[in-house]
């Protein structure tokens, strides 16, 4: 994959990274029932993924 397209995904993946950890450290609200979808779950998962188009991203920018 080339650089700029890394970039884009790696500023995405950022994004969710963010909304996944907001959603899940909102206090849950027992009237309307359990959460159904496992936010943190779901951050830490968009975190792995940032974190190998980070190490992507720094094997681009090694100088060959």
């Amino acid at each position: 994959m080339a650089l700029i397209p890394t970039v884009v995904l790696a500023v995405c993946v950022l994004a969710l990274t963010a909304l996944f950890g907001w959603l899940g450290a909102r206090p849950a609200n027992p009237l309307r029932g359990p959460r159904l979808v496992p936010w943190r779950f779901l951050m830490l998962l968009a975190f792995l993924g940032l974190v190998l188009t980070l190490v992507h991203l720094a094997a681009l920018l090694r100088p060959s």
